[in-house]
């Protein structure tokens, strides 16, 4: 598996553990929503590893436990909290 796609896998794992938006996890790690949407489709060829420390520092992880082999959803912690973008909430 190549690393755009463990980061992809990841980020989508984290994101929905953590019931984000794509919206919202691009701002908590300050990159694009388009940037989000692409890497999840995998429709994104390349990234570059501040992206990576981004998304990973939005989950208050490293980029190394980011990577690692194995969801580190126990160490895995949003960063702040961001208001919801979602339309319809209960």
């Amino acid at each position: 598996m190549e690393l755009i796609d463990i980061v992809a896998v990841r980020t989508r794992e984290l994101r929905v553990h953590f019931g984000l938006t794509q919206q919202e996890l691009a701002e908590l790690a300050d990159v694009s929503e388009q940037s989000i949407q692409k890497l999840e489709s995998r429709s994104k060829k390349q990234i570059w590893l501040q992206t990576v420390e981004q998304l990973a520092e939005a989950f208050g992880l490293g980029a190394h436990e980011f990577l690692a082999p194995d969801l580190p959803v126990d160490k895995a912690k949003l960063s702040k909290r961001v208001p919801s973008s979602r339309v319809h909430r209960k």
